[in-house]
């Protein structure tokens, strides 16, 4: 057995991961408290990626949406991960070997490197492009590839219940 299952396996092992899995309440909370955080971090996301593909809310200043979503954002965000974190603390080693987690992992990522290769290049040049209905072609690209990546994760995470492989 590899150290990383081993330690998967011990983390499965411990009384509050087995009484989380078998739990009838706490499990299903969580669980729902992680779609209530991807609903609140991704309706806000797909916004903002729509704003900079040109689609959605293009007198609004790119500037002015993030100040105002950005705190709603990162609290979905944190609450995405902090029960994302408890769910995979459940069963890790179930997790762990499905692969739509697995695709799942790749592509928060991919999603992750694509805000902040968008943060630090294209975002810092806003005050060029702010108020434009038109976005630079970078702006352009980062809103794709994150409406694409958060597609797949909401996919991919979605099919961990259904994992037939």
């Amino acid at each position: 057995m590899t150290t990383i299952a081993a330690l998967l396996q011990g983390i499965g092992e411990q009384p509050s991961s087995i009484a989380l899995r078998e739990s009838a309440w706490v499990y299903p909370g969580i669980e729902t408290a992680h779609v209530l955080g991807l609903c609140l971090f991704l309706g806000l996301a797909v916004l903002l990626d729509l704003r900079l593909l040109g689609g959605a809310l293009r007198r609004t200043p790119v500037s002015e949406f993030v100040a105002r979503v950005m705190p709603w954002t990162w609290a979905g965000f944190a609450l995405m991960v902090v029960t994302g974190l408890l769910l995979f603390y459940s069963d890790p080693v179930r997790f762990a070997g499905n692969v739509f987690f697995q695709i799942k992992v790749v592509l928060l990522v991919l999603a992750g490197l694509n805000a902040a290769i968008f943060h630090t290049t294209v975002y810092r040049r806003i005050a060029s492009w702010d108020t434009s209905a038109a976005t630079p072609r970078a702006a352009r690209v980062a809103g794709g590839v994150s409406l694409c990546a958060w597609a797949g994760i909401v996919l991919a995470g979605r099919m961990i219940a259904y994992n037939w492989f």
